[in-house]
């Protein structure tokens, strides 16, 4: 359903890719699980219940997991939005499983003090650089996209981002007093050639992959750090014969992703780009809760994998979440960290034959098409019985 393609091979120059952390699947795989906040430990509890109906159908597999803090329930409990007990139970598994963190609760706290803080701590100290997040429109969905039919069907994109640089991390940065009483607030916008390098190389493997696509975005005709950008992408794309690269400016991007978004398929960003073009791009499909992201980091250590959407506090504890991208998610692990791609396949096709016999969550549910509209976890169930299915 993602549209992922299968696990990866690579020359050892690009060792700093996608490949799985496992070389190998082990029988039992550690998993941290990360609840997080608002609907996070509903669609927790509804993924984890298709990971052990799976691990349960194919006999060689099976999961040990470890729920951690983060967020807000680590402010609340620990007053650290990334506990170190976190961290430490983050590197020692094979890989994270994260629902979502924040809501209105924590917003008017100190930045060291907010949930954001811990996501952002947690893909420093994990060295998660590359975000991988997948935008397909599903056939079942395509009448659920605001935009027409013609213009979303057959879309198939997936959006490579930078994570741990950029002008979310660059110093000096600050809020300070001048010498006439007013405040002036900046943030530097950096990158060093080796940051871009990794990021660049896995996006031409995941370009490899697919359509063998790849289309840059910057904005070199007005930034210096950009120009260093689109240098090092075109120098690195001579390794990469195979992938057409193309550039665009990230203004142009926004509307040619709402005008035509066939046109592409790969796309490599930086951090703050990456941010906003990502939800444009997701949104394409209808709903953020369809999609699942990757965020990847050495080859040898776990990866988060976790749902594009928020923590939507105002549907928290209602069951009336959608886990789908969670689980979808899931399936993502199970490719990317845990070597087991004919797994992530199986979740991947329960998934959408929950879609096919037009089982609904709230949020793609549609008036007047027959359709069933479920809770977060009947939703959870069905997937369970089509994974059953698939096995029998």
């Amino acid at each position: 359903a993602s549209g992922l393609g299968g696990s990866f091979s690579h020359a050892a120059k690009r060792a700093l890719t996608t490949r799985a952390a496992l070389a190998s699947p082990k029988e039992v795989s550690k998993i941290t699980l990360l609840p997080g906040d608002g609907i996070g430990p509903e669609i927790t509890v509804a993924t984890v219940k298709v990971l052990e109906t799976l691990a349960e159908c194919k006999g060689d597999l099976s999961f040990d997991f470890n729920e951690a803090l983060i967020g807000g329930a680590a402010l609340d409990a620990v007053d650290d939005p990334f506990p170190e007990e976190t961290l430490n139970s983050c590197q020692s598994s094979d890989s994270v499983l994260l629902a979502c963190i924040g809501g209105p609760k924590w917003d008017g706290n100190p930045r060291d003090k907010r949930p954001e803080t811990g996501l952002l701590a947690m893909r420093k100290n994990m060295g998660l650089f590359a975000n991988l997040r997948p935008a397909k429109v599903l056939p079942q969905l395509v009448d659920a996209s605001t935009l027409k039919r013609e213009i979303v069907e057959g879309v198939d994109i997936m959006v490579v981002r930078e994570l741990t640089g950029d002008v979310y991390f660059g110093e000096p940065k600050g809020i300070d007093t001048l010498e006439d009483g007013e405040r002036v607030g900046y943030n530097n916008m950096i990158y060093k050639e080796s940051e871009i390098d990794r990021i660049a190389r896995v996006a031409y493997d995941v370009s490899l992959k697919r359509r063998k696509q790849l289309c840059s975005i910057d904005k070199a005709n007005v930034l210096d750090v950009s120009q260093l950008w689109r240098d090092k992408v075109t120098s690195i794309g001579a390794e990469f014969p195979d992938v057409e690269l193309s550039h665009m400016y990230v203004d142009n991007a926004a509307m040619q992703l709402i005008r035509w978004p066939k046109q592409f398929d790969t796309i490599v960003c930086g951090n703050i780009f990456g941010d906003i073009l990502s939800d444009e791009a997701s949104m394409l499909v209808g709903s953020l809760g369809m999609l699942p992201s990757a965020s990847l980091g050495e080859p040898s250590s776990p990866g988060v994998f976790e749902p594009c959407h928020g923590s939507a506090p105002d549907i928290a504890g209602e069951d009336k979440a959608n886990p789908l991208a969670m689980i979808l998610s899931a399936a993502m692990m199970l490719r990317y960290d845990l070597a087991r791609p004919d797994e992530a396949d199986i979740l991947e096709k329960a998934v959408e034959k929950v879609l096919d016999s037009d089982v609904r969550t709230a949020d793609i549910y549609q008036e007047g098409e027959g359709q069933t509209m479920v809770g977060c976890s009947a939703m959870g169930d069905a997937v369970c019985s089509a994974v059953k299915e698939l096995f029998a």
